[in-house]
């Protein structure tokens, strides 16, 4: 495994290298629907990716968030979830908060992430049962026990979660997770459904440092799902993860029962 992780690892740093090479010039972009944007700099990552990636494990499933999905992918034991650019809002402003995100699924779990954030230059790297790095730095997760304080990545706090404290937050939810990964954040919380290649790579992260990771509810995280969606992510450190479900639990019934 640690050597495919290698493998893995420089084929991102490759999508990394090319999104580096075009970022703040003048390419085409656009929205997939309103308020979820696109560039073509999304599509040529994408299907580099693909082409490499394939190359290595050739019966591996593909999702990704650029490609049409295909339910061939069910029934593949090990399958590859991507997001070329994860963050293109901050890409598209000229912001550093975005990253290649490449995660290998085996049996519903991620066993490989890999996160590529060349304007940060920072290369996250894990393996199931190897620990999780940072530029080959090991990461370990906080040991914050008490939830009142607890670092969160955001701009704004509503007024029920005024007594945490927020911190610097990248537009990608997979750096924002890595950071609890790090210990540069306690809690990492979305309550939306979300989809697995925004994910897969940054939990295995979380969780190889010794964070909790789940969903809203806080119930296990699956992938290569038919839906490909879970509602909401919930990483945090191990001493304040039931008091974040607890806290969170009738907002995330209330956004639930939005969508029904």
């Amino acid at each position: 495994m640690p050597e495919l992780a290698a493998e893995v690892a420089a084929i991102a740093a490759e999508a990394g290298a090319l999104a580096m090479k075009l970022w703040q010039t003048d390419f085409r972009r656009w929205e997939k629907s309103p308020g979820n944007p696109v560039c073509a700099v999304d599509l040529e990552v994408d299907g580099m990716l693909r082409n490499r990636l394939g190359r290595l494990l050739p019966d591996a499933g593909w999702l990704s968030e650029e490609t049409i999905d295909n339910a061939d992918r069910l029934s593949a034991a090990r399958i590859w979830v991507v997001d070329p650019i994860d963050g293109t809002r901050d890409y598209l402003r000229g912001r550093s908060g975005w990253c290649v995100s490449v995660a290998l699924i085996e049996h519903g779990q991620p066993v490989i992430g890999v996160l590529d954030a060349p304007a940060r230059d920072e290369v996250w790297t894990a393996a199931a049962g190897q620990g999780a790095f940072r530029n080959g730095e090991r990461l370990q997760a906080s040991d914050r026990s008490a939830l009142p304080g607890a670092r969160v990545p955001a701009d704004h706090l509503p007024k029920a979660d005024r007594d945490l404290t927020p911190v610097a937050k990248p537009n990608s939810i997979a750096l924002r997770m890595a950071m609890v990964a790090a210990g540069q954040a306690d809690l990492l919380a979305t309550l939306r459904w979300g989809n697995e290649w925004d994910i897969a790579a940054s939990v295995l992260l979380a969780r190889e440092a010794g964070a909790n990771v789940t969903d809203a509810f806080g119930r296990p995280l699956a992938f290569n799902t038919p839906s490909a969606q879970a509602f909401g992510t919930l990483a945090s450190s191990q001493g304040i993860h039931a008091a974040a479900v607890e806290r969170l639990a009738s907002r995330a019934e209330a956004a639930v029962g939005s969508r029904r």
